[in-house]
């Protein structure tokens, strides 16, 4: 169950737990101090929006700082300046002197592939600042490219999503056979809650654990971000992936809502 549950990528040297958790879709003071005591240690944390979770994250980094990995990014990511100024920023409000992943969010939409942010990302990598580069993207086609050239590749993926299966999977498992993949973080796993609305045909309905699981049973996803509103959220999220891969019955589940949620 421990191979189901971490994953240590020589893209972070780190040993992470496969279920990442986000610090801007509610959860309290409290709740992100327990995730993180009880080992929930990928950490995506934003500045676009005022945070509880925030202190608990800063005095855990304090108390050991090798054992949680923090992933940020500037919410736009045009130019170079952005991530500079992302990064100074969250070094400063975490209180720390590197972030783990720096990411160019939702690249082609609010962020650019460019040499001015590229030149910025080396800068800072080389700097110490930063240790891993990714991105997170919705364009399938062009993530496969991107592959080896990024430390993180953050990508929808989901049983109404299931794309990424045919159109991105095979080249990171092509990578990974030389030793160049990327880490990648699943991300909408609910599919913004609309899986956890559907039900098969005997009324069963799937929990967001199951959504998450549903994710952790490809081989070539690592890391699967849970947005946990509550510390029963979060609570309900590590008890259910710990049941490890999908079973048969729930993977049907998951694939006859899924089509349903698409």
């Amino acid at each position: 169950m421990s191979e189901f549950l971490y994953r240590t990528h020589p893209k972070l040297q780190k040993r992470v737990h496969r279920l990442g958790i986000c610090t801007n879709y509610g959860i309290d003071g409290r709740g992100m101090a327990e995730a993180l005591e009880r080992g929930q240690n990928y950490v995506f944390w934003t500045q676009l929006r005022p945070s509880k979770a925030t202190a608990p994250l800063r005095e855990a980094l304090r108390r050991d700082r090798e054992r949680v990995v923090v992933a940020t990014g500037p919410s736009i990511g045009y130019f170079g300046g952005n991530l500079r100024r992302a990064t100074e920023s969250a070094l400063r409000t975490l209180g720390t002197d590197y972030v783990d992943v720096l990411h160019l969010f939702w690249l082609g939409k609010t962020s650019a592939w460019t040499e001015s942010t590229l030149d910025a990302m080396r800068e800072l990598k080389a700097s110490g600042k930063v240790r891993a580069f990714g991105v997170s993207i919705h364009d399938r086609k062009r993530a496969a490219t991107l592959v080896r050239d990024v430390d993180v590749l953050m990508i929808r993926y989901n049983a109404a999503h299931p794309g990424a299966e045919r159109d991105i999977f095979p080249s990171v498992e092509a990578a990974r056979a030389g030793g160049e993949a990327p880490l990648v973080v699943a991300y909408t796993a609910t599919s913004w809650r609309k899986l956890l609305r559907k039900a098969d045909a005997a009324g069963v309905h799937p929990t967001a654990a199951q959504c998450y699981r549903f994710c952790l049973s490809s081989p070539s996803v690592d890391v699967v971000l849970s947005g946990p509103a509550s510390t029963e959220q979060m609570r309900e999220n590590l008890e259910g992936v710990a049941a490890g891969p999908l079973t048969e019955a729930e993977l049907a589940l998951m694939t006859d809502v899924g089509k349903k949620a698409a």
